[in-house]
């Protein structure tokens, strides 16, 4: 399968595949855009789908331009909420910019990627700027957007500088004179008003390209940082490998086609011969995508421990016996940040969710003495040694 093949395989819209084909037999470089509303600095396998089309994007010979919305994540975009979302800082956003390139370069070649933050020319327009892009756009137009809709529908309030937002975003495009934008389908509506902005500004209209939303750990929501439902691209290899096998077997082969290069077919066959044994040559095909061949052994034997009800090796250890000789296993889970609460450690505790050296408490009294090495289990999969 060759790049473009791939790109439409996977792609859920293509606006147009005309336009597409008459860009592409140009014979000259594209540019290829894909942003991002800073706000969560971490990036997960979600994210890579789109990612992974820009790096088909890139084989291709094409520019590739990621615009971390610095400024625009200062408005913060509505998409899908129901409610306004807090603005960030300047600072804030520009410290989820430089995490952004650390870890997109993972899969974008490092010396063709181009990063731009919008706050380069956003940040310079005036007034009749801002007038003269909200005169191309009708309010009639905006409510078209599912959650303006619904929010206008229901009397929840809608912000005008929410109401700016799409426009802004779709301004980007003018700036950068974008052949090509992508994004997951939850952002075609902005997409297509940088669409409509260019044919206002006398530009040749981007084609849109959009892509599935990968769905999370729970098998029903999008994956998404907020809903704990994620695997980090950043995450350690041993959390990696663990998320991996969470995975629900009947999303088992979107996980194959849309975030590696493992072939469909290869991947119903693995599926079908035994699921356990794919979800580990997903974890493995992962872990060497984002750290190397070298991190999957250990990963693994991880995993095989923790499942066995063993001690792994090179577990973390945490020294608190410099301020407690003796600590309560309830202040210890609440101390630990295992627990956001009192409470949620001693319902965890009733659940005999917890062990110490391999033994499940179950009395919230427990005390331990800190003079002894103490290995705790929390859950399915958090175990490190106390002293």
């Amino acid at each position: 399968m060759n790049n473009l093949e791939f790109i439409k395989k996977i792609a859920v819209d293509i606006i147009s595949e005309e336009e597409l084909s008459k860009k592409l037999n140009e014979k000259r470089k594209l540019i290829i855009k894909l942003g991002a509303d800073p706000s969560r600095p971490d990036l997960h396998l979600g994210h890579t789908v789109v990612l992974r089309a820009l790096k088909h994007f890139q084989e291709m010979g094409h520019d590739i331009i990621f615009v971390i919305g610095d400024f625009t994540g200062m408005i913060g975009d509505p998409s899908g909420r129901n409610k306004t979302r807090p603005a960030l800082t300047k600072e804030q956003t520009r410290k989820s910019g430089e995490s952004y390139f650390k870890q997109v370069t993972k899969i974008l070649d490092r010396n063709k990627t181009k990063i731009i933050y919008n706050s380069e020319w956003l940040s310079k327009m005036n007034f009749n700027d801002v007038i003269d892009i909200a005169s191309k756009y009708t309010i009639a137009q905006l409510l078209e957007r599912d959650d303006f809709k619904n929010r206008y529908q229901n009397n929840l309030p809608i912000s005008v500088h929410e109401l700016l937002y799409p426009l802004i975003q779709g301004y980007d495009s003018v700036q950068l004179k974008a052949d090509i934008e992508i994004g997951g389908t939850d952002q075609t509506f902005n997409l297509l008003v940088g669409r409509e902005l260019q044919k206002a500004y006398g530009q040749e209209k981007q084609v849109v390209i959009t892509f599935p939303l990968l769905v999370g750990l729970d098998g029903k929501e999008k994956m998404s940082k907020s809903l704990d439902n994620y695997i980090g691209i950043d995450e350690s290899p041993e959390i990696m490998y663990e998320k991996c096998m969470k995975i629900p077997d009947n999303c088992l082969l979107e996980y194959f086609v849309l975030t590696t290069d493992i072939e469909e077919e290869k991947a119903k066959d693995y599926i079908t011969k035994d699921i356990v044994e794919a979800h580990r040559i997903y974890a493995r095909e992962i872990i060497k995508m984002y750290h190397g061949n070298e991190y999957i052994l250990d990963a693994e034997n991880r995993y095989n421990a923790i499942a066995n009800n063993l001690i792994p090796e090179n577990i973390e250890i945490i020294n608190i016996s410099e301020k407690y000789s003796k600590i309560n296993v309830v202040d210890l889970l609440t101390l630990l940040n295992y627990a956001n609460s009192k409470s949620e450690a001693k319902r965890m505790i009733n659940q005999k969710a917890v062990k110490i050296n391999n033994d499940v408490i179950t009395d919230i009294n427990y005390v331990m003495d800190l003079k002894n090495e103490i290995v705790l289990k929390y859950g399915k999969s958090k175990i490190i040694k106390i002293n």
